[in-house]
């Protein structure tokens, strides 16, 4: 059971908070997770009462959940739901959230406070909760939840770095990467590190190379106010997938200890080779996606989408070659992509091992052997498979692909969100799965040479129709002609 906290939500009536917090918190009540003196206290510009709130709460959840909603955990929940108006740039409003902390008995003095928020008022909000002592100096712990993007670049990361830490402490911020929460992910730590057999064929002398990708088949809906200034690279590769790409090249840690797996992390991304100015067409591919079809479906393009400027150059896929200079990893490529308004929504760790380095069969019917893969599959089923070669029935030498695959493999997919785990680790004080700042620090160092040269070619960008899988130039990346992406399991 955990503590009793005070769970303080900046932006409680979002779109982050309805579709994910909220839900999250439900599925935590449900769970009997949250300790039965915890409370949430949103805190938003609507002129609402307690009330009022926790009956746009029940239609939300109602209208998300369905059928699957239980009215005794969901009452439970409403019943810890408070609510007090206030703007984030008035000092005075900072004033009165703090009075009621400090007067209302019901609210617990440990408090979490999560920016469910545009990044822009991340430091502000600081500033004021450090300015009415709610920092943790005169009350319980209190601990800063802190959303994707961090920072636009690795300038702008470093400033906001300094800002949240001159109000709190390293260890009272958590860095919120949704992915890392997801038990597929976290999984790929017991695959790597419980199993014997896979260490002595993780290295450069067994793997030809390594896949990233997550890809969705929706576009950019209402978010271009948000997507048009930030794109692809930014929003997937610097945050995410450079973070699976760390758990699968880290090193074994010492312990499960928090500092321990991130120190790991770290030192695969300081290991990442630079990309010189002159080498980001060689390493680095960007797309925009145009007008397509999904079945009997018209997509839009891109520059079509609502708030979306007719010669915006943003990219909507992105693709990185990267190498990993050290003993395990030396020239074995890793290829990391995302990209939007692909032909399905997945996420896909492709392993590829290299071929044997004999001719054994090359007087049968063999005509080429194909590569032997180790498949994870991160959402939206989640699933690990290896693909190895076996003879065909018959007379003759022929070699067929058969799939090992984890029991998990034939389950339905679980629409079970990371953000309940996340939420969890923060009130107990985990940090196991979150961005230690050296971290972001050192992923923006990847990325920023790329998107600086980027910044400077604004006439032509190239595009891909909507829901195909992505620009046939993006393989231009890999090293060999008989590499390719692995799109699906």
């Amino acid at each position: 059971m955990t503590e009793p906290c005070t769970l303080l939500i900046f932006g409680a009536t979002g779109n982050l908070a309805t579709h994910k917090l909220l839900p999250a918190l439900y599925h935590i009540e449900a769970a009997g997770r949250l300790d039965s003196g915890s409370r949430i206290l949103g805190f938003g510009r609507r002129d609402w009462s307690d009330a009022h709130w926790q009956d746009r709460v029940r239609d939300a959840l109602s209208g998300r959940l369905g059928e699957r909603l239980d009215e005794q955990s969901l009452g439970r929940l409403l019943s810890r739901m408070r609510f007090i108006s206030g703007d984030l740039e008035q000092p005075e409003d900072f004033a009165r959230l703090a009075e009621r902390l400090s007067s209302d008995e019901d609210l617990p003095d440990n408090l979490m406070s999560y920016l469910a928020v545009a990044p822009k008022h991340y430091g502000d909000i600081a500033d004021q909760l450090a300015a009415k002592g709610l920092n943790g100096q005169a009350r319980g712990w209190s601990r800063l939840v802190v959303e994707k993007p961090f920072g636009f670049d690795l300038e702008s990361a470093s400033i906001l770095d300094q800002r949240l830490r001159r109000c709190f402490s390293e260890d009272q911020i958590y860095r919120i990467d949704h992915y890392l929460g997801k038990s597929t992910v976290q999984n790929i730590l017991v695959f790597r590190f419980a199993n014997l057999i896979l260490e002595p064929l993780w290295n450069r002398n067994y793997i030809d190379h390594v896949q990233i990708s997550h890809a969705e088949a929706r576009g950019i809906e209402e978010r271009a106010g948000f997507y048009d200034g930030v794109g692809a690279m930014r929003d997937m590769i610097q945050s995410h997938l450079l973070q699976m790409l760390t758990l699968v090249a880290m090193e074994p840690p010492p312990s499960l200890d928090a500092e321990a797996l991130r120190d790991e992390k770290v030192k695969v991304l300081r290991s990442i080779r630079p990309i010189p100015r002159e080498a980001v067409h060689g390493q680095a591919f960007r797309a925009q996606y145009g007008p397509g079809r999904s079945g009997e479906t018209t997509l839009a393009g891109y520059r079509d989408e609502p708030g979306v400027a007719h010669n915006s150059t943003t990219e909507t896929y992105a693709a990185l070659k990267l190498y990993i200079d050290n003993w395990r990893w030396r020239n074995v490529p890793f290829y990391v992509r995302t990209g939007k308004r692909l032909g399905k929504t997945n996420s896909l760790i492709a392993i590829r091992f290299k071929h044997p380095p004999q001719q054994l069969f090359r007087s049968t019917a063999i005509e080429q052997l194909k590569p032997n893969w180790l498949l994870l599959n991160i959402q939206p089923n989640e699933c690990m498979r290896i693909e190895i070669q076996v003879k065909q029935p018959g007379l003759e030498m022929r070699a067929q692909t058969e799939r090992l695959d984890a029991s998990s493999c034939t389950l339905p997919p679980e629409h079970i969100d990371a953000y309940e785990a996340l939420i969890l680790d923060i009130i107990e004080g985990d940090h196991t799965h979150f961005l230690r700042y050296d971290e972001v620090n050192w992923a923006w160092r990847v990325v920023d040479p790329v998107l600086k040269l980027w910044a400077t070619e604004r006439d032509f960008i190239h595009s891909y129709p909507a829901g195909s899988w992505g620009p046939v130039e993006a393989s231009r990346l890999f090293d060999r002609e008989d590499q390719d992406w692995r799109n699906e399991m």
